[in-house]
């Protein structure tokens, strides 16, 4: 063995290696500041080429999570911009952080610093100046949608626009996302601590999306299998220091590298295709029968539809006193289609209306130009109203509602209170539609299938309010209606026939058959019940839709208005819509098809037969009878009856008349009685310790029991001591905290050594003398404190916890001892007056 291998000589294989360590270090000093040598807090130096890797793969990953809000910006670009924008952003920031070896809170403030400065770019470019430039209207946005940009956006229907700080959330989630990952991932040694802020971003993107995902096969499988590679790469990297960009295993032996390269590589890909595997055939199997559930699903707009009654009450007023009113004008209606009001799915008995606890799917309108998702392969149409004598809070709208431009002098004020809900594809305004209003939308109307088509269908299933306070007659009239039809849509057209053919039509004006309003459970039965069925689009159309739900049918009433269809026009041709033009009609869902209407209501020319007229009798005359001769009244015993109302109060009982009352307080209890619980249990833990202080154990235990309810108190009110003090040295410490019992903690403080290291016992007059002077001394020192500073002091917990502290530490110092002895040790007195105590007296206090 030569000079230069020997373990002694300066040359040697550890030398070798300290050597190769200092150069690594000293090149890695000269490329950057810190983030390439190694700075503290890093795992170990990076190359750029692994720095690149890192960057490009969280990138990819981070931009995953911001196309979860695909749908809630309805697909509009600039959400990329804002999304990808803080991803890129939020990435060069972790890496400068990381470079110049900035801590915690100053790598928080450079997050904070870029998203108020770049703030009006990505995240309020509509209130920018030209897009970009911040201005203080962007700054206020920017500002305050840091807060309220959350909920906003569930509150908001989809899609909600990039106007009014909406853009916030997509923007900030994904710089805050990528600076947490790019620093974990660069200044941790942990190899999958970056992968949460990933998850966390991807989940943000879901819970604040739309029940509709965005490619979630496609996307959760990129989301795995780059994931995994990627930490299976840094996780090979980091055992063969491919991260600073060196060679894991010696250049002298290229086929045992090749061999664990390819073996890892082989295993990394099996991997891989496991959990891509596996990610693709989950999705859809947790997915198949459940509803999505997202936040905006929870979230409860600020629109109470308890506030506004059903339209089709007001369905007579239209007729009869506005009948040559012109309601709106509309352009661009095409011929045979109809103006949409309300969808009615509910029924109570006295009114079909909105159903109040749809209120939720009600959502304030966002970006109102753009509502609902546009579906099938029809074409849309611009719709032009002018509003006339119509007012009211629903929207005179058509078919499926893409968006609404408002115009005139109300028209900020009225976009900003516009709610939608697309499941009934109808909108209202909170600050009503008026008079001399203009807005135009675009509108997709549905496709009427033919019969045959809707013959291959059944019904969809939907959830809808089950009907209240149906009259009977209706399950008699839909089973005989209905007959022996079997198909779906056959069972539809024999009630809507039955109703249309055997039906007389009357809106029960001057001139007509008398014909009441409503569509109450008595009207219906009414309607049904008489030998010639009479009304109008009410009535039908209510009584139709309760049949179909009494068949299982999902069916709703819809109230609108169009004009009379045997005119001839053009869709160019302005329409006046006038109060003779309201209409309701049924419509039902199918499974393919959605929702279909139908028309019960007779034709207007289709008046009912009068009754033949039956002679009139000739009354005869009637003779005046002399009046009755005056009678002398009658003599009534006193009234002891009590009154009707007294006696129904007397009737019920106690609890009857009062057990309201009672409930409401004790609900109303339940949040101070849960709260209380704890506070209970704090006091009668202290009044247990002073009852076994007071009573327990020898004479001169109970005395310095005493002591140490003084101790107690002076914690609870937030004095300190010196540990193990004595208690002449405690009593001085407590005479300059609580002065005015300075005199007797410090006779209290000889008495107790007295006790504990005198000889014999005190005497029982003794004991209770001196508790007595306990008393004393806690009134005393709790006079000097306020009110709220005695009530924390009673319910405090830090004597408690310090007893329990002195306890545990008693029971470590005397197991020695007691394994020795072989059993518990008795207290014994300690004769010495010094610092010493006895040894088996409680001592919180020197324990503290």
């Amino acid at each position: 063995m030569s000079t230069t291998d020997s373990p002694g000589s300066p040359d040697n294989e550890p030398t070798r290696a300290r050597r190769r360590a200092a150069a690594g270090q000293t090149a890695g000093r000269t490329a950057g500041p810190g983030l390439l040598a190694g700075a503290p807090g890093l795992a170990q130096p990076r190359s750029w080429r692994s720095i690149g890797i890192d960057a490009a793969v969280l990138a990819l990953l981070l931009t995953l999570g911001v196309l979860g809000f695909h749908n809630v910006f309805g697909g509009d670009p600039r959400y990329l911009v804002a999304g990808i924008g803080g991803v890129l952003l939020g990435l060069a920031l972790a890496l400068g952080c990381a470079w110049y070896r900035l801590g915690l809170l100053a790598t928080a403030t450079a997050g904070l610093v870029t998203y108020l400065v770049l703030g009006s770019t990505f995240a309020a470019p509509t209130e920018a100046i030209a897009g970009f430039l911040p201005s203080l209207e962007s700054l206020r946005t920017v500002l305050t949608g840091f807060i309220f940009a959350w909920k906003d956006i569930l509150t908001v229907a989809a899609p909600v626009g990039v106007s009014g700080g909406m853009l916030v959330v997509p923007f900030l989630g994904s710089l805050t996302a990528a600076l947490l990952a790019g620093t974990l991932a660069w200044r941790t040694r942990g190899l999958c601590w970056a992968a949460l802020p990933v998850t966390a971003l991807f989940i943000l993107g879901i819970a604040f999306g739309t029940n509709a995902p965005t490619l979630p096969l496609l996307r959760g499988v990129l989301l795995v299998a780059a994931a995994v590679a990627w930490l299976a790469w840094r996780h090979h990297a980091a055992r063969t220091g491919g991260l600073a960009g060196g060679a894991g295993l010696s250049q002298a032996e290229p086929a045992a590298r090749r061999a664990s390269t390819m073996r890892r590589a082989g295993l990394a890909a099996g991997v891989l295709a496991v959990a891509t595997a596996a990610t693709a055939l989950a999705s859809p199997a947790l997915t198949a029968d459940e509803d999505r559930k997202v936040l905006r699903d929870v979230v409860v707009p600020p629109v109470d539809l308890y506030d506004y009654p059903s339209p089709l009450m007001n369905f007579r007023q239209y007729v009869k006193d506005k009948s040559e009113e012109t309601l709106f004008t509309v352009r661009g209606l095409p011929a045979g289609e109809r103006v949409r009001l309300a969808a009615l799915d509910t029924y109570d008995g006295v009114v079909y209306n909105v159903n109040p606890e749809s209120g939720g799917n009600y959502a304030p309108v966002g970006d109102a130009s753009s509502l609902g998702t546009l579906t099938g392969d029809r074409e849309s149409v611009e719709l032009d109203f002018s509003v006339g004598d119509y007012t009211g809070v629903w929207l005179p709208a058509g078919g499926q509602l893409n968006g609404v431009a408002m115009a005139g002098p109300r028209a900020k004020e009225v976009g900003g209170s516009l709610y939608y809900n697309e499941d009934s594809e109808t909108a209202l305004a909170t600050s009503y539609i008026r008079p001399e209003d203009t807005y135009s939308v675009n509108v997709t109307f549905p496709e009427q299938p033919e019969d045959g088509r809707l013959a291959q269908d059944g019904f969809a299933r939907l959830s809808l309010p089950e009907p209240d306070q149906v009259p009977p007659i209706i399950a008699t009239k839909a089973n005989e209606l209905a007959g022996d039809a079997t198909e779906p849509i056959e069972q539809v057209r024999q009630l809507e026939r039955a109703l249309h053919e055997n039906g007389f039509f009357s809106n029960g004006k001057e001139d007509e058959a008398r014909s009441l309003s409503g569509h109450g459970a008595g009207r219906i039965t009414a309607l049904l019940d008489a030998e010639q069925m009479i009304g109008d689009d009410e009535q039908y159309a209510v009584a139709m839709a309760l049949m179909a739900r009494q068949l299982g049918m999902p069916a709703r009433v819809v109230m609108g208005f169009y004009p009379d269809p045997a005119k001839e026009r053009t869709a160019a041709d302005p329409v006046e819509i006038k109060g003779k033009d309201v209409h309701a009609w049924v419509e039902v869902a199918f499974e393919n098809a959605g929702w279909v209407a139908f028309d019960p209501t007779p034709d207007k020319d289709n008046e009912p037969t009068p009754p033949q007229q039956q002679p009139k009798s000739t009354p005869k005359p009637q003779v005046l009878q002399p009046p009755p001769p005056p009678q002398e009244p009658a003599e009534l015993p006193p009234d002891s009856a009590p009154e009707p109302q007294d006696a129904e109060q007397n009737d019920k009982g106690f609890w009857e008349q009062w057990g309201w009352l009672f409930t409401v307080v004790g609900v109303a209890l339940i949040p101070v009685i849960v709260l209380m619980i704890p506070l209970l249990l704090i006091a009668w833990l202290k009044l247990r310790r002073r009852k076994r202080r007071a009573s327990e154990g020898l004479p001169s235990t109970r005395v310095s029991g005493g002591w140490s309810e003084v101790v107690s108190l002076a914690m609870d009110m937030g004095a300190t001591a010196a540990p193990r003090a004595t208690r002449r040295e405690h009593a001085a410490e407590l005479a300059e905290a609580f002065p005015s019992a300075s005199g007797t903690t410090t006779l209290l403080a000889r008495r107790a050594d007295a006790a504990v290291f005198g000889r014999g016992e005190p005497t029982e007059v003794q004991v209770r003398q001196y508790w007595e002077t306990v008393d004393k001394s806690l009134e005393e020192m709790s006079a000097g404190a306020g009110f709220w500073k005695r009530q924390r002091a009673k319910y405090s917990l830090r004597s408690l916890l310090a007893d329990v502290r002195s306890r545990m530490a008693k029971r470590r110092a005397a197991a020695p001892g007691m394994l020795r002895a072989g059993g518990a040790e008795a207290p014994r007195k300690v004769e010495s007056p010094g610092r010493q105590q006895d040894e088996g007296v409680d001592g919180t206090w020197r324990q503290d």
